[in-house]
Formats: structure tokens, sequence, C-alpha cells
């Protein structure tokens, strides 16, 4: 019988069980702060998604300047820049500027998801699935939307929902820790 660990004594194998042991920790503290502090939540991660929207937008506007691409694409990637950074630059003018630039975000990006997918699976009479992905579609561009026309309420929800999700994966990640560490004692 093979084991994914190599021996029970070996330093990779006792590694092993405490990143997934720090994993968990991790999860399950940033959990149940989320659950507890969801305002805060929502500002830090505005926050992020500024700085990823100003940084994002002065490396769109580097690789307009140096890329080998036509004069057409130079222009896209400089404009996709331009308005990354005047984005990333609103998230710092409020809190509430950025939880709604965040929500729309999300939503635009997951209505234009949902509406490819259901598309192709549409088109695509030969797709795995198909069924399933033309109703994970729907349902993709119905989040999509919901966020668009609720920005405020929805991320408040996606923090709770991420909140959870991470409180039971940081459960789940401490257990598996804790039973790689019984096998190999």
């Amino acid at each position: 019988m093979t084991s994914h660990i190599r021996s029970p004594g070996s330093p990779l194998a006792r590694m092993a069980w405490q990143a997934t042991l720090a994993v968990g920790v991790s999860s399950l503290v940033l959990g149940v702060l989320a659950l507890v502090w969801p305002k805060a939540t929502l500002i830090v991660v505005g926050v992020l998604f500024g700085i990823y929207l100003l940084v994002s937008g002065i490396l769109q506007i580097v690789a307009a300047f140096g890329a080998h691409v036509s004069t057409g694409l130079r222009v896209l990637a400089f404009v996709s820049g331009a308005l990354s950074i005047l984005l990333g630059l609103l998230c710092f003018r409020g809190e509430l500027q950025s939880i709604v630039l965040l929500g729309l975000w999300i939503g635009i990006g997951w209505l234009f998801r949902g509406v490819t997918q259901t598309t192709a699976a549409m088109s695509d009479r030969d797709m795995p699935a198909r069924g399933w992905q033309v109703f994970l579609g729907i349902v993709t561009a119905l989040a999509g939307i919901v966020l668009i026309v609720s920005p405020i309420a929805s991320v408040g929800l996606l923090v709770v929902f991420g909140g959870v999700w991470l409180f039971v994966l940081g459960v789940v990640e401490i257990v598996t820790a804790i039973q790689v560490r019984r096998r190999l004692a």
C-alpha cells in the first residue's frame, strides 16, 4: 500500500500536518473575524480592492507602452489601466465607495461569466454536463444582477458567507491535521 506521506517520521510529514494545522487555524480565525466584524472586514477588503485596482492599472499602462502589439491594443490597454487607476482612487474616497465598486465589479464579472457560460453550454450539444452548465450559468448571471442592483447588501452577505465558509474550512483543516498527526505517532 502506498502512502502520500513518505515515512511517518520524515520532516516532510511533520511539516505537512503542521502546515495544515496553521492553515486551519488561520482560516478559522479569519472566518470568526469576518462574522464578528463584518463591517470592518468589508472596509479592509475595500481598501485591498482599491490597492489592487491602482497596482493593476499602473501595470496595464506600463504594459501598454512596452508591449509589442498594435496601436489599437495599446490604446485599449492604456484606457483600461487609466480606468483601473481612477476606480482605485475612488475606493479611497470612502468606505462606501469601495464597497459599492467591489460589489459592482463582482456583479459585472458574474453577469458576464454567467451569460457566457449559458451561451456556450446552450450552443454546444456535446458539452459534458450541459444541463448543469446552463443551470450554473443562469444562477451566476442572476447572482451578478443581484450584486449590481444591490451591491452593498450583497457584498455584506458575501462577507457573512465567506466568514462561514472560512470557519468550516478551518475546522475541517484542523481535524485533518490532527488525524495526520495521529497517523504519524
